[in-house]
């Protein structure tokens, strides 16, 4: 008899943001992005200290694993060649069509060794590849909790497919259900990162700049190039090759045109200034962008019949564009998880492959948890390395003396319990500052994150408040949606508004943050306004800080003030 899979490793690897899931009886263990253990951001290595955790936290071994789930089906890839075979028969794709058939299937066969060689670490495994398209899936309508929903993914390139719209159902047995499907090259994933490298800065890690780069800039320059660059179809959308030539997965073939440059501008060095048609470009490609996903939400609405939609997938971090969704008021509710890109899929991955099982065991530990990740709680501290740091053990009212000290100006770090799944900072590892000090955005950009001075900051706020400074009117407790602000928002606290005139929002409830929910209820008594501006525990170029070294490495060599670690007051 077939025994039925009940420890099942969930992995993202060999391609970026490599991590690692682990469930055990259909209960999520942990989840944690390899980054955050090895400080290397994006890493695309074997998520080993991700994997050696979690066996860590089920006391289990390799041996014991029932079942490796991996994020992407190999087959998949190698049926791209042929049709990109057939694009040589038309003069609009010729170029590149023979690269392009011949990167996928190069992608197919790595993909299948990487298979055989994750089967070697596991030996009592039976190792499943997942369509990338299912695990994100899965990821984001289990992370929502709800019975049933429309589903929506959009990203640059699951095997053949960028944007599919899926119908989920079930709670303690969730599945979903692709009604349907758009294939690269229809990607606006590949267009958003196209479009970033164009202006100077790395594709698949910074097009959060580009984002908050085009409220400084005019779309009307160049909104007529996107809307015929990116064009809305009745079931989705199309991209003309002669503004982005399909890609070929092999290095050494542009991502936009000549006639793209023609038609906008040179490709920007990073060292370069920016200039205005810089901001302009950004500003109509975001625009675009936001036009297309409120689109595709409609789609899903009409497909699905359902008033409630989960977004995953790279583009889904575009928060402004989820806003757009949100403001449409096509739909109830909107639900971002908490990690929507590629590393969350290894959730979805193993979720797929116990459902598959067709197991009793209903699913636990996913719905509306984000603190998944590695805690240091009871772990001593040894600041010998860092010479120049100092700490003190606070008592039982911590939550009260960080209140006091953000409202005293005090820039601070904040590394508690589990770190966080997903690309936002939510709450335990964090950069805390008080948005009502003169000059703290300029302050944060310059001396803390090291970053371009027009990058925004998040506010987060406690639940219960939110409809006092932002016009959302729904939860969003995953730093993943842009919202309008009131007017007391903006005459009392205007640091936290960007140039577009939203905020990243972050709500948070005594259930999920205690903590956090306690210092901004402190934070309000002693001010008047119980918002503080949160990001993430790291400077440019760096992961968020998973580990106490990390950390302590953080405050050492950047313009925070203090660190409040684990009950620990430490400061230089």
């Amino acid at each position: 008899m077939k025994r039925t899979p009940s420890i099942i490793l969930g992995l993202c690897s060999y391609t970026h943001d490599s991590s690692a899931a682990l469930l055990v009886d259909g209960e999520l263990v942990g989840f944690v992005e390899e980054e955050r253990l090895s400080e290397q951001k994006h890493t695309k290595l074997y998520p080993a200290r991700a994997v050696g955790w979690l066996l860590d936290q089920a006391k289990l071994s390799a041996s014991d694993v029932d079942a490796v789930a991996y994020n992407f089906q190999p087959a998949r890839y190698l049926a791209e060649s042929p049709v990109a075979l057939r694009t040589a028969l038309s003069s609009a794709t010729r170029d590149g069509s023979l690269a392009r058939a011949h990167g996928f299937a190069k992608v197919a066969l790595r993909t299948r060794r990487r298979l055989r060689v994750l089967g070697s670490q596991f030996p009592s495994a039976r190792v499943t590849s997942v369509l990338h398209h299912r695990a994100h899936q899965l990821t984001a309508y289990a992370a929502s909790g709800w019975d049933e929903a429309a589903v929506l993914v959009v990203d640059s390139l699951g095997e053949r497919q960028t944007t599919t719209i899926a119908h989920g159902h079930g709670v303690q047995h969730p599945r979903v259900q692709t009604l349907e499907a758009i294939n690269d090259p229809a990607s606006l994933g590949y267009v958003y990162g196209a479009v970033t490298e164009h202006l100077g800065w790395r594709r698949g890690d910074e097009e959060g700049t580009v984002m908050a780069l085009a409220a400084l800039g005019d779309p009307a320059r160049f909104r007529h190039l996107f809307t015929t660059a990116v064009r809305t179809t009745a079931t989705g959308f199309r991209i003309h090759p002669g503004y982005f030539p399909a890609r070929t997965l092999t290095s050494g073939y542009p991502r936009t045109s000549r006639r793209f440059v023609a038609e906008t501008c040179p490709e920007r060095h990073p060292s370069e200034p920016l200039t205005d048609v810089h901001r302009d470009l950004a500003a109509a490609l975001q625009e675009r962008t936001e036009q297309v996903m409120v689109h595709l939400a409609r789609r899903a609405r009409v497909l699905t019949g359902s008033r409630r939609l989960c977004v995953g997938g790279g583009v889904a971090t575009n928060c402004v564009s989820i806003g757009k969704i949100i403001e449409a008021g096509i739909l109830d509710e909107v639900f971002v998880p908490p990690a929507p890109g590629d590393a969350g899929t290894a959730i979805g991955a193993a979720l797929a492959v116990h459902v598959d099982a067709r197991t009793p065991r209903p699913v636990a530990g996913i719905a509306r948890h984000c603190y998944l990740g590695p805690s240091y709680e009871d772990q001593p501290l040894d600041l010998t390395p860092w010479p120049g740091l100092h700490q003190k053990t606070l008592g039982i009212e911590t939550a009260e003396f960080l209140a006091d000290q953000l409202a005293h100006g005090v820039i601070a770090g904040l590394f508690q319990g589990g770190v966080e799944a997903g690309p936002r900072a939510l709450g335990n590892r964090s950069i805390l500052a008080s948005p009502l000090e003169p000059g703290v955005v300029e302050r944060l950009n310059a001396t803390v994150k090291f970053r371009e001075p027009f990058r925004p900051f998040a506010p987060m706020v406690p639940a219960e408040r939110a409809a006092e400074f932002f016009t959302l009117g729904q939860p969003a407790p995953y730093m993943s949606m842009a919202s309008g602000v009131t007017d007391l928002t903006r005459e009392r606290v205007p640091a936290i508004v960007h140039a577009n005139g939203t905020s990243r929002l972050q709500t948070v409830t005594r259930s999920q943050n205690p903590f956090m929910h306690a210092v901004l209820t402190a934070f309000g008594r002693r001010t008047g306004i119980p918002v503080l501006i949160n990001t993430s525990l790291n400077v440019k170029g760096k992961p968020i800080c998973g580990t106490p070294e990390m950390a302590l490495d953080c405050l050492a060599n950047s313009g925070l003030d203090a660190l409040l670690l684990e009950g620990r007051w430490i400061t230089k």
